[in-house]
């Protein structure tokens, strides 16, 4: 059958290795898809709805339970809104074992989809089991990274799966010196297998398959961004993120029960690719060196180098954790006492996915009278529609269901996509009679 001329459908009803349920439908006519729809069609969680009338703390303790692999995400960016509105600024203390805490998601997030989603598609595996046959150090050095991650949350949130240990003001405990330790020797040896991992990713076999889109990501004035920082993007974008809104659209498609987000009526992508577009310049220098040496040039527009941007990032979450907890001494008062304070206030910070955007409206008890989160995957979903459609077409649409299929699979996973996290609204009408 030629490329012209081929017509039909391809339905793959469940998409495998990523968190949550999906499926892809495409319509091909005439050697061209037609329609094309990312159908995520997990029951809509209602978190938002959820949160109306809760306190503050109620709050952070529960927009963990949005997701089990960015728990902290979730936790920083309400915690910045709701401090934003109580008038509170963290100690230094307090804004830097954040940071390192927030290492830790990146570095059990990265180190999962590396080794446990995304190689096995390079290397021609349907499973990290199977692959772990042929390269059992590689997947064993990514339950380690994963453990290490674990370990970071766990010794300030007091379990690694929906920690506890964050509040407004700061944190209920501040771990000893003697922990702290134990757990900088874990990460000066993590660092070095993350100098191998990013030789590793930059050596798979990554698809050639340059595509436009826009990287948008948090920039912060010094740091490369992780808990702060203005909203930008490769196109000139640079706003504060109270005027999210301003910029960026939520929308309901009838086949999706997460929202799909444009920024100035275009798809856009956020993400570990779009941070390091947009942060190069943030980056240790040697660890832009090691990165010039591995041959991977960055800018990238090829969205398959995400693998190798997130074992970038791997460094860094290791790095600024070490760095951060130098000197090591517990606060004698982790946090401060807080207000109680009516106001609206927004947060924004880079989960492993992607920017992650809340807002809150609090009334004059601190208990929460609105509540609105903007995820990085319902964001990623029309860019991820547009890169299946270019991708699938450049990789040939003359080939077997199944080639086609498994590849379009191969685009999903490359985003990680937390597709749990996205379907907690529900645009809903009611017509009564």
């Amino acid at each position: 059958m030629s490329h012209t001329t081929r017509t039909g459908e391809i339905h793959v009803p469940i998409l495998a290795r990523v968190e949550g349920e999906g499926a892809l439908d495409i319509r091909i006519a005439a050697g061209r898809i037609e329609a094309l729809k990312l159908r995520i069609f997990e029951p809509p969680r209602l978190f938002e709805k959820l949160l109306e009338g809760r306190s503050t703390q109620d709050v952070i303790d529960s927009v963990a339970r949005i997701c089990g692999i960015c728990p902290v995400a979730y936790q920083m960016s309400a915690v910045a809104a709701i401090e934003s509105i109580l008038g509170v600024t963290p100690s230094p203390w307090v804004e830097a074992m954040r940071r390192v805490m927030y290492c830790g998601e990146w570095l059990q997030s990265h180190s999962l989809h590396i080794h446990l989603l995304a190689a096995p598609d390079f290397l021609g595996y349907d499973s990290a089991p199977a692959m772990a046959k042929d390269h059992p150090d590689e997947v064993r050095r990514g339950l380690r990274l994963q453990g290490l991650g674990n370990e970071i949350i766990r010794t300030f949130g007091g379990r690694s799966v929906h920690p506890v240990g964050l509040c407004p003001g700061g944190f209920f405990h501040a771990p000893d010196a003697a922990t702290m330790q134990r757990l900088r020797e874990q990460l000066a040896k993590g660092l070095e297998e993350a100098r191998e991992l990013i030789a590793w990713t930059a050596g798979l076999p990554i698809p050639e398959d340059d595509q436009d889109f826009v990287s948008v990501s948090l920039r912060h004035p010094r740091d490369y961004p992780i808990t702060a920082g203005r909203i930008v993007s490769d196109q000139g974008l640079d706003i504060d993120p109270a005027d999210f809104e301003q910029r960026f659209r939520e929308f309901q498609v009838p086949h999706s029960t997460a929202l799909h987000a444009q920024l100035d009526g275009h798809p856009y992508l956020v993400g570990p690719l779009a941070r390091l577009n947009n942060n190069l310049d943030r980056l240790p220098a040697d660890l832009r060196q090691l990165l010039d040496d591995c041959g991977v040039a960055f800018p990238s527009r090829n969205m398959f180098h995400s693998i190798v941007a997130r074992a970038v990032e791997i460094h860094v979450a290791l790095a600024e954790a070490l760095r951060l907890t130098e000197d090591y001494e517990p606060a004698a008062e982790p946090r401060v006492e807080v207000p109680t304070r009516a106001g609206v206030g927004f947060g924004c910070t880079e989960a492993p996915r992607g920017i992650l955007w809340h807002r809150y409206a609090l009334d004059d008890e601190a208990r929460v009278v609105e509540a609105q989160i903007v995820p990085p995957t319902s964001q990623n979903q029309a860019r991820m529609e547009e890169d299946l459609v270019t991708s699938l077409t450049r990789f040939g649409l003359e080939r077997d269901d199944d080639a086609l299929r498994l590849h379009g699979e191969m685009v999903i996973r490359n985003y990680d996509p937390c597709i749990s996290c996205a379907t907690h609204f529900l645009d809903f009408h009611v017509v009564r009679k």
